[in-house]
């Protein structure tokens, strides 16, 4: 097992078949991976849509928050679960195509142990026009603070070192800051250019108001640990003479 695929999903019954089986398309035969759906607090017949192919794909497993939790502690606890060193996350509405997945897990592969993130930036976004404009804005002010250099942070698909990424201080919204929290660790970031479209089924979990207040507080919250990070010392044991 070398590569872990974590979906975060709430209510997205109409989206769990199609979206599994574009994984397996995008990368069976090139990977030896497992898919880890953290189903966070599903009302719908999320579940039920899991247990059933859970019947006839043994690479799928299951995770359930008994209440929801948001997107941050549904990917957090896929990453703890996962056995890969390598880990590829997608949001569980469709919109993220899995056809990215191989180029996002190669950028890791190929970078070395400088890499730290795969991070997938969106084109041709299918939101609405009010949407795009508040994505366009939260960017532009997160990276005139944080200085990430990225600039669509709210793109579900991205790759990622397991072990770097489970040693970061967690918060609610770790999610939204990878790239600056990656580079606070010293990693580098490759960007991979993904072609956005619209969800399967279903609608948004996330308003607005949802985002605003909580990404103020959250971005105050990554500059302070930025702020505060000091170079880690060089160790070395001195042994016994």
């Amino acid at each position: 097992m070398n590569v872990s695929v974590v979906v975060p999903v709430r209510n997205e019954a109409g989206n769990v078949a199609p979206l599994i089986a574009e994984i397996a398309a995008a990368l069976d035969g090139r990977y030896a991976y497992e898919i880890i759906y953290v189903n966070d607090g599903s009302t719908d017949a999320t579940a039920e849509q899991l247990a059933a192919i859970m019947k006839q794909r043994g690479n799928l497993r299951r995770i359930d928050h008994a209440i929801s939790s948001g997107q941050s502690a549904a990917v957090r606890s896929g990453v703890r679960a996962a056995r890969g060193a390598i880990v590829a996350t997608l949001d569980g509405d469709g919109q993220n195509n899995p056809a990215f997945l191989p180029d996002l897990i190669s950028a890791i592969e190929n970078g070395g142990d400088r890499v730290g993130l795969a991070a997938g930036q969106r084109v041709g976004r299918k939101d609405t026009g009010f949407k795009k404009i508040q994505s366009r804005i939260a960017n532009s002010v997160r990276n005139a603070i944080l200085r990430d250099g990225t600039r669509d942070t709210g793109c579900g698909l991205k790759a990622f070192r397991r072990e770097v990424f489970l040693s970061m201080p967690y918060f609610d919204g770790l999610h939204r800051f990878l790239p600056a929290l990656m580079r606070r660790e010293g990693y580098e970031i490759a960007y991979v250019d993904v072609v956005d479209r619209p969800r399967h089924s279903g609608v948004s979990n996330y308003g607005f108001f949802d985002r605003l207040w909580i990404g103020i507080m959250d971005l105050a919250g990554v500059w302070w640990l930025i702020r505060r990070k000091k170079p880690t010392p060089v160790a070395i044991e001195v042994q016994r003479c």
